[in-house]
């Protein structure tokens, strides 16, 4: 998969290869301004002459109201798998607990890893503080808290699961490096959190820093995510390709296309070894249907990616070509519309994109995308087995209505003469005992730690029995974590205080 790297042509007129055969794609209108911004662009690709054959199926709302919690039905699946290409409109998710978000659902389960997200600024044409600002967003798209398993555990916490695996670790940030070595990108940048988060995006920069290794010719750096996120709005020119966790890849990639012009105006690749699906990063806008007022771009740009992955190239450019030359004619919705001027509606904006077709921008830079061949990328390498010890067991409990030492007591006494002793006592993750302060604002949601004497010398059985007891004392065990070490370096975290 690629977006092409603009260079600059001012050739006038391009010529259109033919495709002699048509390309099986599942579209779906979707919900809020999808239907208006779908019909937009496949009208454009059409008039470009885009070979597809299109299969389009319905997801989103109604389906969610027919009893589907993900917002996809079974023959929606069936098309998917057949195609492997998915072009998809926004979708409305209802409110309310028992729905899932089908953009999640969709990249889970068809192994969609790699979330692409170009954000570039069209100075002057649309307004921007940054005209020089050409950033490709490349976002994991399965792991971090996006995984989705959450819980309520006490009447005052509930809590959010965010896992990182080395497997998910290597293959975006290969990712990355590859995407850019083939479109001529200097750099890559990865933005992670693990002066806090030491385990989770610690691996993430780590495995980040052994890839590079692997990528000479091309400069990578690492920033902390908050500085980093400072430092794109304000300087987005100073980046060129960044590497991301999940959450951290949605929010700066929205922030990113709006500071570049505006969010309606960034498409989206996802991109999996068997599947791809491409979209529009904003939302339905329910707000906005039916007004014939939605910019169309973000979806059609999406689809530009589209066309290039499936082997149509020449059609991407045109498309992309005439897009930008109906930007310096003067074209624009009302998001990206310059002060004291008519923005056009949805319909009239894909009208002027299809009257440009043929023709080439001659003050924005033009767009080319040259052939190559499917980007491949090698499996993540075998993790070593590491030498696994137990030191202990973290046991969350739900204790409304204690404090500190009374409880520390009473563990005391529960766990007495077991192989498993209480070591500490904590309170959404700050060290209340030993030696807490009682300034230290507490919730009913406990985490005690217990451990063996000697580190590696605890055993399941262990935990069994410190549990039988503290179920017999009448302690509410709501979770249990344990305290490995792999070939003798622990693999937990300590309490902040310690």
């Amino acid at each position: 998969m690629t977006t092409g790297r603009r260079v600059p042509d001012d050739s006038g007129r391009d010529i259109v290869p033919t495709t002699p055969t048509a390309v099986p794609v599942t579209v779906a209108h979707g919900d809020g301004i999808g239907p208006e911004i779908m019909r937009a662009t496949l009208d454009i690709l059409a008039g470009a002459g885009a070979q597809l054959d299109i299969e389009e199926v319905q997801i989103g709302e109604a389906v969610y109201r027919r009893g589907h919690t993900s917002g996809i039905d079974p023959q929606a699946w069936e098309s998917l798998r057949r195609t492997k290409v998915f072009l998809k409109a926004p979708i409305t998710t209802p409110q309310g607990s028992g729905f899932k978000s089908l953009n999640v659902t969709v990249r889970k389960t068809l192994g969609l890893y790699a979330n692409v997200r170009p954000c570039v600024a069209y100075a002057p044409f649309v307004p921007t503080r940054h005209p020089g600002m050409d950033v490709v967003i490349v976002r994991e798209n399965e792991e971090d808290l996006y995984a989705g398993i959450e819980h309520r555990q006490t009447d005052e916490v509930t809590q959010c699961l965010k896992l990182i695996s080395r497997p998910g670790c290597e293959r975006i940030c290969r990712y990355a490096f590859e995407y850019a070595r083939r479109h001529g990108r200097s750099k890559v940048t990865c933005l992670t959190k693990d002066n806090i988060m030491k385990m989770t995006d610690g691996l993430f920069h780590q495995v980040f820093d052994e890839v590079a290794a692997d990528y000479p010719e091309i400069a990578s750096e690492h920033w902390i995510v908050d500085i980093g996120a400072a430092k794109l709005t304000d300087t987005p020119e100073n980046f060129d390709v960044l590497v991301v966790p999940n959450v951290y890849g949605d929010i700066l990639s929205d922030v990113a296309a709006q500071i570049a012009g505006s969010v309606g105006m960034a498409g989206s690749a996802n991109i999996g070894d068997n599947v791809a699906m491409f979209e529009a990063i904003h939302g339905s806008a329910p707000r906005r249907a039916g007004q014939d007022v939605a910019n169309p771009s973000g979806l059609l740009l999406g689809a530009v990616m589209m066309l290039v992955h499936i082997g149509q190239g020449h059609v991407a450019a045109r498309v992309h070509n005439a897009w930008l030359v109906a930007l310096e004619a003067g074209a624009a919705t009302y998001d990206i519309i310059a002060p004291g001027r008519t923005p056009l509606g949805t319909r009239d904006f894909a009208k002027a994109v299809i009257a440009h077709l043929g023709h080439r921008p001659r003050r924005l830079a033009a767009v080319d995308y040259p052939v190559l061949p499917r980007q491949q990328i090698a499996a993540p390498r075998p993790v070593t087995r590491a030498k696994k010890t137990l030191d202990g067991v973290d046991v969350f409990l739900d204790a409304p209505q204690t404090r500190p030492d009374n409880l520390a007591a009473a563990l005391h006494c529960s766990a007495a003469g077991g192989w498993l002793q209480l070591q500490m006592i904590t309170n959404r993750g700050v060290k209340v005992w030993p030696a807490g302060f009682p300034e230290t604002f507490c919730t009913d949601h406990w985490r005690a730690r217990f451990q063996a004497p000697c580190p590696g010398t605890a055993a399941p059985s262990h935990i069994l029995q410190l549990l039988h007891r503290l179920y017999r004392d009448g302690f509410d065990v709501i979770k249990t974590e344990g305290l490995y070490r792999f070939d003798g370096q622990p693999a937990y975290s300590l309490g902040q205080g310690q």
